[in-house]
């Protein structure tokens, strides 16, 4: 998982309510058992005016220009700005895997379903939860500048605002750790390897039967 210790990006506003995991990546994409390759299909619904299914190149498809990530002042694109109870809906790991492969290593929103938010923490996403009245102000300042970017420094938990304004945020300590140190749920248990492959001999010297194999 990759490391997140601080992060400067131009800011993506979507001004929507209730933005679910269907929405963020659509039930067809869920077929493949590969982990990469999600990005392409990110708000697939939203982002083409054609219907999309799996395997299609993307460059033949026909995007839709009022959408915001096809407007060019937000390509690039690396902090999403969103509204209340992001990622609502099925529990599909795939949204932060396809929000993460679009680029995103961010969200800011007052508040995100309880699974979406713990997915995201285990794939290397930071979910920033705000006030409703903060993320107002940075709608309207994201709206009102071309370019707009924030840094976001998860070490010392702040949002730094181009003029040098600093917005806190909390996070647990726990996650804080994970993703400073790129670590997910695999990376936390190699840490301990060494006494895995410790405990693994010893139980083989006491048991050697386990080593054996069945003979057909």
């Amino acid at each position: 998982m990759k490391s997140f210790t601080q992060h400067t990006g131009i800011v993506a506003p979507m001004d929507r309510e209730n933005v679910d995991t269907d929405a963020i990546i659509p039930k067809q994409f869920l077929k493949s058992i590969r982990k990469t390759g999600f990005g392409e299909n990110l708000f697939d619904e939203w982002r083409y005016l054609d219907a999309g299914y799996p395997g299609q190149d993307p460059n033949s498809r026909r995007p839709n220009p009022d959408f915001v990530l096809n407007q060019p002042r937000y390509q690039g694109a690396s902090v999403l700005l969103a509204r209340k109870n992001f990622g609502c809906g099925s529990s599909r790991e795939h949204a932060p895997w396809a929000l993460d492969q679009y680029g995103f290593r961010a969200i800011i929103a007052p508040s995100y379903a309880d699974i979406f938010f713990n997915n995201s923490f285990k794939n290397g996403l930071l979910p920033i939860v705000l006030s409703e009245t903060q993320v107002d102000q940075l709608f309207n300042d994201a709206l009102a500048f071309v370019g707009y970017q924030l840094t976001i420094d998860l070490e010392r938990q702040v949002i730094v605002k181009p003029q040098g304004d600093a917005i806190a945020f909390e996070v647990e300590a726990f996650r804080k750790y994970c993703l400073i140190n790129g670590l997910d749920d695999i990376g936390l248990t190699l840490r301990h390897a060494d006494k895995i492959r410790a405990f693994e001999s010893q139980r083989l010297a006491q048991r050697p039967w386990l080593a054996r194999t069945l003979q057909t």
